[in-house]
């Protein structure tokens, strides 16, 4: 942060503004005023102009647009900020000042923030294998109040864990790699790690996961991980948040193999357990008072080979619901509905327990939301009109959610209508893209026994279901990180 324009530490400064007429400082509206003179279309996009009074030398404008539409929203600074970075990197900028005026949307100056340090992501990969370019800029300065930088800088820690395990490639984050990444990144920290591995005890614990993780198994470096991440705070608890996270390394699609090269992108399919991770990183950095956090990773591989699980199969869930395998493809629900059962477990005894499940899980997801996180909550969480509140925080801060019911029809359609074999289908034949975004999350209540805690039941557990699969991001491009600030600035 600085309050300095004078100051010599940087080489550009990057104006984020609705219009040149709402730029703050004269000495910086001027020139940009002088250069609007010759070109009107300027203000529209991202432009650059010579700075002889500063010592940065070069100022740029990226514009916001005057925000006028009734569809306009908090992105518009976060996308300014971006191109400015992007435009400020592409002229030599190692040290750019970024100056904003806000003059809509109560969080604005965190998200243009945020948007700025989402620029300057260097992926893990880079990081490691290419040290010359691990940072962008040597600094990145705040221009005027600083009451929002340490929120922003906590919260871009957690997306960058999360970028670094989603967005890494199937081996540098196969299973027992993100163990060692998550063991670097919170062993110092306020955070308990625990880690479960190794397939005889997934078989003992988490029968559903142990089928997936069964071709993988034989190869060490791709073998299953359930990673447990607790925090208790110091004070009295009021309220329990429980995670579970989907982190599949690579998904081949398994027997069900995935063709015509639609397997590209697959390493992507733990953005759920990477944004989990993500969460549990702001968590550490803000300690917050009177909230207990366990989340659980489910890091596996869904290979084909000779030990593949395979469709027909009837698998008992940990909590002793007979599941009939539809496809291998759907193998995400498999990995997370065990744990679930398992985080159903811990929160009878919990104090306000909300359980929550994060996953890149369905296409229909994507064709239902586009790029944004598809919300969903059970009878005990609509009560409290949980989606609609975080829905309203995501509109905050940016990170958008959609929202949709779970009704009878996905209970039915879940159903083995033989009622000979199994309970419940993992998939069913039949039209599954209609509302195919939800009946997963009917079936995560059926499987793992959260239908016993309904709003009518003794114990009701507040139950949320979050589908990321189009608002992860488009790969090749780094994952987004979506919920993990909306989760954090809602719940923390």
């Amino acid at each position: 942060m600085t309050k300095d324009l004078n100051s010599t530490e940087f080489d550009a400064i990057i104006v984020i503004a609705q219009d040149i007429s709402s730029v703050p400082l004269d000495v910086l509206k001027n020139p940009l005023t002088s250069y609007l003179s010759l070109d009107e279309s300027a203000e529209k996009g991202v432009f650059m102009v010579s700075l002889y009074d500063l010592p940065a030398k070069k100022i740029i404008f990226s514009g916001t647009g005057k925000l006028e539409n009734d569809w306009d929203d908090v992105r518009n600074f976060a996308d300014a900020a971006k191109a400015g970075i992007k435009k400020a990197l592409g002229t030599g900028s190692k040290a750019p000042l970024l100056v904003f005026n806000v003059t809509k949307f109560p969080e604005a100056e965190i998200v243009t923030i945020l948007g700025a340090l989402e620029a300057l992501y260097v992926p893990l990969e880079i990081r490691e294998q290419v040290p010359e370019k691990a940072v962008k800029v040597s600094k990145l300065g705040i221009f005027g109040d600083d009451s929002k930088i340490e929120m922003a800088n906590a919260l871009e820690e957690g997306r960058i864990i999360a970028r670094d395990i989603g967005g890494s490639d199937p081996e540098r984050m196969a299973a027992p790699r993100v163990e060692e990444y998550i063991h670097k990144h919170f062993d110092e920290s306020c955070v308990k790690i625990e880690v479960i591995k190794g397939q005889s005890m997934f078989e003992d614990m988490y029968p559903c996961l142990a089928a997936v993780n069964r071709a993988a198994s034989g190869v060490p470096r791709h073998d299953g991980r359930v990673i447990w991440l607790t925090y208790e705070p110091e004070g009295p608890i009021e309220k329990s948040i429980m995670l579970v996270g989907k982190g599949i390394t690579y998904d081949s699609g398994g027997t069900d193999i995935k063709t015509g090269g639609s397997m590209a992108g697959m390493s992507r399919d733990k953005v759920g357990a990477a944004d989990v991770a993500g969460f549990m990183k702001v968590v550490s950095i803000q300690k917050p008072t009177n909230v207990k956090v366990i989340a659980a990773m489910g890091m596996v591989r869904n290979s084909a080979g000779k030990d593949a699980y395979v469709a027909d199969e009837i698998i008992t869930s940990r909590a002793g619901v007979r599941i009939r395998v539809g496809n291998t493809d759907a193998e995400g629900r498999m990995v997370m509905l065990d744990l679930l059962a398992h985080m159903k477990e811990k929160a009878l005894t919990e104090i306000n327990p909300h359980l929550f499940t994060i996953a890149t899980l369905t296409g229909a997801a994507v064709r239902a939301y586009g790029p944004y996180t598809g919300i969903m909550d059970n009878g005990p969480a609509k009560k409290e009109n949980f989606a609609s509140k975080l829905q309203e925080t995501g509109e905050l801060y940016g990170d958008m959610f959609e929202i949709s019911n779970i009704r009878k029809d996905e209970f039915e359609y879940i159903k083995d209508k033989t009622g000979d074999y199994g309970e419940i289908l993992q998939i069913g034949k039949g039209n599954s893209k209609n509302r195919g975004q939800i009946y997963p999350a009917a079936f995560l209540q059926k499987g793992s026994g959260l239908t016993d805690h309904q709003v009518s039941s003794e114990k009701p557990l507040k139950y949320t279901h979050l589908d990321v699969a189009g608002s992860r991001g488009l790969y090749p491009d780094p994952p987004t990180a979506s919920t993990v600030v909306a989760l954090s600035m809602h719940l923390l």
